[in-house]
């Protein structure tokens, strides 16, 4: 079988490759499936490159999450059978067979869409994960950056609908418009002079006591600017690849706190069950179309460092998908 294969930590575009292996059986517990769509996350790019909290052995085939259809079944499996389609977590799914725990498998109503099927755990389930963790009330007001990503999009929307304010940073003019189109309101675009000026406008003076930030470098100095004291700023990602800089004083004199957001650790604030009520929710969104996520372009598996390059271009639409 084809599989995308990365044998040196690098440049996604530099180092994948396509390879034969051999098709894998499964283990107790896990099914095999054959892939139909996979994303590909930031994550994925971060693993390749070697910057990833958690790293394979190499050589490795990335990908981290999937809708396919279940080819054979592990000893004890009792919750999925033959030909069924599924999505969600696995490891080394960019190939045409995968093996996945059958517990972690979600079975896919026929009404959702293989292009929301294949991104519907990882990144809402964080978003709505993340939102939760914030611990906000209606009237509050939070603030993030990096607004117009799917995570934003996802976070602004579960605000908009518990009654919380956000104030939605972007880095481009376009995406103020683009957001205000999709129903996103208080966007604002940190190309603009004078942007700060536009949140305070935006607050109305009122407190942001929550912050999101997924650029890393000098941003969430510049979002601690505009929060208020005894805030918490949450660290969702890192995507300038820059080191923090932040004044030590903005933390010091407002008793402002940061916090680091890693999904793939078990969470403090958020129970297993309720975990499992918002994967349920989330598919039963998705099945009713109240829910769609959109994707970009896809990129057969043989192209898979021209999509991961593709990945990296700003203002796409949705995600960029690998087909089996």
């Amino acid at each position: 079988m084809r599989s995308v294969v990365f044998e040196r930590f690098g440049k996604p575009e530099e180092v994948l490759e396509v390879k034969q292996r051999p098709v894998p059986d499964p283990g107790p517990g896990q099914v095999r499936v054959k892939l139909l769509l996979s994303p590909i996350h930031n994550h994925d790019l971060m693993i390749i490159s070697g910057t990833y909290g958690m790293l394979p052995q190499l050589p490795a085939v990335p990908g981290t999450e999937a809708v396919g259809i279940v080819d054979a079944l592990g000893e004890g499996v009792t919750n999925l059978k033959a030909g069924q389609r599924v999505c969600g977590g696995a490891s080394a799914v960019w190939a045409e067979y995968f093996l996945a725990d059958a517990a972690r498998l979600i079975a896919v109503p026929d009404a959702i869409p293989d292009e929301t099927a294949c991104q519907l755990i990882a990144m809402p389930l964080s978003a709505w994960r993340l939102f939760e963790e914030l611990e906000v009330k209606p009237g509050d007001w939070i603030i993030q950056n990096v607004a117009n990503g799917a995570v934003g999009k996802l976070i602004a929307r579960r605000a908009m609908e518990r009654g919380v304010n956000v104030v939605n940073l972007v880095r481009r003019e376009a995406a103020v418009a683009e957001l205000a189109a999709l129903g996103i309101p208080n966007a604002v675009s940190t190309a603009k002079p004078g942007w700060q000026n536009r949140v305070a406008a935006l607050t109305g003076g009122a407190p942001i006591i929550r912050g999101l930030d997924s650029i890393g470098g000098s941003a969430p100095e510049q979002m601690l600017s505009l929060m208020g004291e005894k805030s918490v700023l949450y660290l969702f990602g890192a995507l300038s690849g820059e080191k923090l800089a932040i004044d030590p004083g903005i933390i010091l004199y407002r008793q402002a706190m940061v916090k680091g957001f890693w999904a793939a650790k078990p969470s403090d604030t958020v129970s297993p069950e309720r975990m499992g009520e918002l994967i349920g929710e989330l598919v039963q969104r998705a099945a009713s179309g109240e829910l769609r996520l959109p994707v970009a372009e896809v990129f057969d598996l043989a192209d898979a460092a021209k999509a991961a390059a593709a990945s990296n271009v700003p203002g796409r639409p949705g995600k960029i998908v690998l087909r089996g």
